[in-house]
C-alpha cells in the first residue's frame, strides 16, 4: 500500500525514465543502475531483481553496451522474439525471418523492465523466484551470485553463472578502488 502510494505520488510529479548515456564501462554501469532504480520504483519489493545481477548480465550480454543489438535495438539482454510482428533485428548476415530474432526496444530502460518481467513470469525461472522468495522470507538480502545460478535456462553457455559472477566481482573491485 505504501509502495503504491509513493509510486502514484512520483508519477503525479512527472518523474520520467532516466536518460541512458555512456561512453565507457563505468558510465554503462551507472546508466544501467539508474534504469534498475527506475524499474524497481514501480516494481513490488518481492518482484525485484538484484541490481548487481542485472548490471552484470547486461554487461555480459551486450558487451558493455557496445553490441549491435544494444546500440541499434536497445536490447541489453539478448532478448528474443518469436513474433515476426514485434519490432526486431535479424542476426548479422540474415535477410529473412527464420522463426526468431532479437527484440527491439524503444529505450534501454525498457529492455531492463522487460527483463525483470521475464524473470518474474516465465516458467523457466521459477527456481529463481523460489530462491528469491526464501531469501526475502528469512529477511536476507538478495544475493546476486546465488540467484544467477538459478537461471540455467537463460543461456546455453555452461559457465554462464560463473561469467556473470566474475563481472559482479570485477565491478565490486573497481568500485572499491574508485571510492
Amino acid at each position: 500500500d505504501i509502495e503504491t502510494f509513493y509510486t502514484n505520488w512520483a508519477n503525479k510529479l512527472g518523474l520520467q525514465e532516466p536518460v541512458f548515456e555512456y561512453n565507457n564501462d563505468i558510465q554503462f554501469v551507472q546508466a544501467v543502475r539508474k534504469c534498475v532504480d527506475w524499474v524497481n520504483f514501480e516494481t513490488p519489493r518481492f518482484e525485484r531483481v538484484p541490481m548487481e545481477m542485472i548490471v552484470a548480465m547486461a554487461a555480459l550480454e551486450s558487451g558493455w553496451g557496445t553490441s549491435r543489438f544494444a546500440v541499434e535495438g536497445n536490447n541489453l539482454f539478448g532478448i528474443r522474439t518469436y513474433d515476426k510482428n514485434v519490432p526486431h533485428l535479424l542476426l548479422e548476415g540474415r535477410t529473412k525471418w527464420k522463426g526468431w530474432a532479437l527484440r527491439k526496444f524503444n529505450t534501454k530502460c525498457q529492455s531492463v523492465d522487460f527483463f525483470v518481467k521475464v524473470l518474474n513470469n516465465h516458467p523457466a525461472y521459477s527456481e529463481f523466484r523460489d530462491v528469491r522468495s526464501k531469501m526475502l522470507m528469512f529477511g536476507k538480502p538478495l544475493d546476486s551470485k546465488v540467484l544467477v545460478k538459478t537461471l540455467k535456462a537463460y543461456s546455453t553457455t555452461k559457465d554462464y553463472a560463473e561469467r556473470v559472477n566474475y563481472i559482479i566481482d570485477s565491478i565490486r573491485e573497481q568500485e572499491k578502488s574508485v571510492g
